[in-house]
């Protein structure tokens, strides 16, 4: 698939059949790049799998931000799922492994839930601006925020459609695998998309790298840019560390997906010799997407735990889980003192904190 796109070594002229070796690295890279991987692995995981419980747990939290947070989640999941273990596998190992169903259905899930984890950062980057910039307006509802997120799906299928229907695994006859000892070979097959014809894959990694990167960044950073003159000439106390947190969003967007984009778009576009498609397959690409996969493991940190909210109601869905009988008296008899009337204003304040931009 475009987001998971290896070139099979190049067939050398003066042979009928190229042999390559199954391992692409040395039992030290593969170990370096299985720990790393697997780091974000565990991060994005349990990262993401709490945002979600958090915001499912408690009634308080479903805001229209903190839905967009939990589709983000969910997408970062399908991506931490689907693309991780087999891009893995795939930086590894010579030749796809996997078969053409999974084929298939790894590429487009990849493709899918990459392009689902992009509109979603630009709707929560719209519904920060429509709250900041033009705070009179009437807000996005719960309705309206669930319709975006339908939207931000079917979106996301449609744009990887073409990828689906050309993905295919196909046999390069010119390239055997060796296995342990040479005379014990295998077939090179590999996962790919057939296109008729190199002029029409250009135009959809252009028409890919236009939706999924260059416009959905252009406008983070744009509307990013106006919150953050927004909230420097207020007369509230200064917001930077509100500033700062959407400058490391803009920021991360930026530089975790800008080397597999430039890849990409070499790959396509840049005549490369034989010996350049090999370093940069063998080596660039396996740190171009762990990159990538590291947006989605950090997006949980930066849109959930540095978040008040997050923090609380991740204590809260463990402490109380914990709470002994006389604590849960002790706070039912101090609320009772307090008053309905105090007890009302709690619930009221926890709704306000929520959409309170310091809070981001």
């Amino acid at each position: 698939p475009h987001l998971n796109f290896h070139y099979p070594p190049n067939p050398s002229p003066h042979r009928n059949i190229t042999y390559v070796d199954f391992y692409l690295h040395k039992p030290g890279v593969a170990a370096v790049f299985t720990v790393s991987y697997l780091l974000i692995f565990v991060v994005c995981m349990v990262g993401n799998g709490v945002v979600c419980f958090i915001v499912l747990r408690s009634r308080n939290m479903r805001t229209v931000t903190n839905l967009f947070i939990l589709n983000l989640a969910i997408s970062d999941l399908l991506v931490g799922i689907f693309c991780m273990p087999t891009t893995l596998v795939d930086n590894i190992i010579t030749g796809w492994p996997f078969g053409s169903v999974v084929c298939k259905l790894s590429g487009m899930v990849q493709g899918i839930s990459v392009s689902a984890s992009v509109f979603t950062l630009v709707a929560i980057a719209v519904d920060r601006f429509r709250c900041i910039v033009y705070p009179f307006k009437q807000k996005l509802t719960i309705a309206t925020s669930k319709l975006i997120i339908v939207i931000i799906w079917v979106l996301a299928v449609f744009i990887m459609c073409p990828s689906g229907v050309m993905l295919q695994v196909t046999q390069e006859q010119t390239v055997r695998i060796v296995l342990g000892t040479e005379s014990e070979t295998r077939p090179f097959y590999w996962c790919r998309e057939n296109w008729p014809s190199q002029e029409m894959r250009k135009v959809y990694t252009t028409v890919l790298f236009a939706n999924i990167y260059l416009a959905p960044l252009s406008l983070i950073v744009i509307m990013y840019a106006r919150i953050g003159f927004t909230l420097f000439k207020t007369t509230l106390p200064p917001k930077k560390r509100v500033i700062m947190m959407l400058l490391v969003v803009a920021l991360l967007f930026i530089l975790s997906w800008l080397p597999l984009w430039t890849l990409m778009m070499l790959s396509d576009y840049a005549s490369l010799t034989e010996h350049q498609h090999r370093v940069i397959n063998i080596y660039v690409y396996p740190f171009a997407h762990w990159l990538a996969f590291f947006n989605s493991s950090m997006n949980p940190i930066i849109y959930g735990f540095f978040n008040e909210n997050f923090r609380k109601g991740f204590q809260a869905a463990f402490k109380f889980q914990l709470c002994s009988a006389d604590v849960l008296r002790h706070r039912t008899f101090s609320h009772r003192i307090r008053g309905n009337a105090v007890h009302v204003r709690e619930q009221d304040l926890i709704m306000e904190d929520l959409e309170k931009v310091s809070q981001i």
